[in-house]
């Protein structure tokens, strides 16, 4: 358990300086955005898929 701890934490930490280098996480070209008038609709698709592919892959080299 408490290896598992660390390495989410490493992860999150990770994230944070992706997210301080200037990486566009919340906002990639496949992320649906739309705004009409005053309704605005925000739907993160790709970021979705990115980060389902970057979980599965760490979460079966944990498995090993």
């Amino acid at each position: 358990m408490g290896k598992t701890l660390v390495l989410i934490g490493l992860g999150i930490a990770g994230l944070g300086v992706l997210l301080m280098l200037g990486v566009p996480l919340g906002r990639l070209p496949g992320d649906v955005y739309l705004r009409r008038g005053s309704f605005s609709f925000y739907f993160p698709l790709a970021t979705s898929v990115l980060l389902s592919i970057i979980l599965t892959l760490l979460l079966a080299l944990f498995r090993r």
